[in-house]
């Protein structure tokens, strides 16, 4: 007697929610909690709803905008690719060679 047995299709697909893809469903999430809590603050501290309001809208039509657009424009792995070559530097001095030349002493008679 055989078993049938399912096969999931999406195991190597990067979880997407609404078109967010990735970690920038977490980035949404944890800005939405930042907007709540300072909506919170803002109420208890005793600003005014008309002023408060509108502040806390703008802010979170501007969020929603922004994850967005990150998005859709670098991916998923596209915004640490992104960061993490804008930290390289464009160049590199090397005043002299002792550093390749201890290095190459220091490895004579061991295998790498």
């Amino acid at each position: 007697m055989a078993s049938v047995y399912q096969i999931n299709k999406g195991v190597s697909k990067p979880i997407m929610f609404k078109g967010l893809k990735a970690q920038y469903i977490a980035y949404l999430a944890i800005g939405l909690v930042l907007l709540l809590l300072a909506f919170a603050i803002g109420y208890v501290a005793g600003l005014s709803l008309f002023l408060l309001m509108p502040v806390i809208i703008i802010i979170g039509t501007v969020l929603f905008f922004a994850v967005f657009r990150l998005s859709h424009r670098f991916g998923e792995h596209g915004l640490m690719k992104f960061l993490a070559k804008r930290n390289l530097p464009d160049h590199i001095k090397f005043r002299s060679r002792r550093l390749f030349t201890q290095l190459k002493q220091q490895n004579h008679g061991r295998s790498i």
